[in-house]
């Protein structure tokens, strides 16, 4: 990367990463919260990978910021936005308000009168929303995974959930697909983690342990590595189920 590139204001000097920033910070549309590579390559008549190229790195730079929209079909689209329009969520509030609400809301007296802790106050905010974003089938007993590609799946589950919260997770597996280390960049919280780490740990252990609570996993190790760069955080997901090799009709 060159020196200019280093710095995000040359970074406009660019004629198409100027138009990239102009075009998603001026979404006139309340419903179209940000635009894929695709979009843009369209709209500026440029192909999807050099959008997708100039896209990383005003992301890099903290100009763009993205999330994974969910389809009804297929994977997430990756759906690039500027920084100041919010991310999509309930009743069409940001992520990091939703997840502001859950020190308020959720951080009250349990029924002996003590206060929740934070893991606690996560873990009951991720079952409430996990269940409100996929309807009655959170509902229904989940059961849990016994086999590798089943408990692969249930990770994926819980990538899609974190990305609904505002989250950016990237994902590699060890130990035969036993555990899962998520790359978490950038969360909502992380204003609050250099004067706070402990409870921000502690919410997003919760938050982790609702959401596989909820897909049917409640008996998985939740481990975390804070900050081990300025931007991003590691969870390390292990299931304590016996994992066995699928049988062959």
């Amino acid at each position: 990367m060159t020196a200019a590139a280093d710095r995000p204001v040359q970074l406009l000097d660019s004629p198409v990463r100027r138009a990239i920033v102009d075009m998603l910070a001026n979404l006139a549309d309340a419903d179209e919260l940000g635009l894929t590579a695709t979009d843009l390559g369209q709209r500026l008549d440029i192909h999807p990978t050099t959008a997708r190229f100039h896209l990383d790195q005003l992301e890099t730079h903290g100009l763009v910021t993205s999330y994974f929209q969910r389809g009804r079909v297929g994977r997430p689209r990756k759906v690039y936005r500027s920084p100041q329009r919010p991310l999509p969520g309930r009743n069409g509030e940001s992520a990091l308000h939703a997840l502001t609400r859950l020190l308020t809301e959720s951080w009250q007296q349990t029924d002996d009168g003590d206060p929740v802790t934070p893991e606690q106050a996560g873990r009951r905010w991720a079952l409430e929303h996990a269940r409100a974003y996929a309807g009655e089938d959170y509902h229904r007993p989940r059961a849990q995974a016994h086999t590798a590609g089943a408990w692969l799946g249930k990770v994926g589950e819980t990538v899609d959930l974190l990305h609904r919260w505002g989250y950016q997770a990237d994902v590699r597996t060890e130990d035969g697909g036993r555990t899962a280390e998520l790359t978490l960049v950038d969360c909502p919280l992380l204003p609050l983690a250099e004067d706070h780490l402990d409870v921000v740990c502690g919410v997003h252990r919760g938050l982790l342990r609702g959401a596989l609570e909820a897909i049917g996993e409640p008996d998985t190790a939740v481990g975390l590595r804070p900050l081990v760069s300025p931007r991003v955080c590691k969870a390390i997901i292990t299931t304590k189920a016996e994992l066995r090799s699928p049988k062959i009709s």
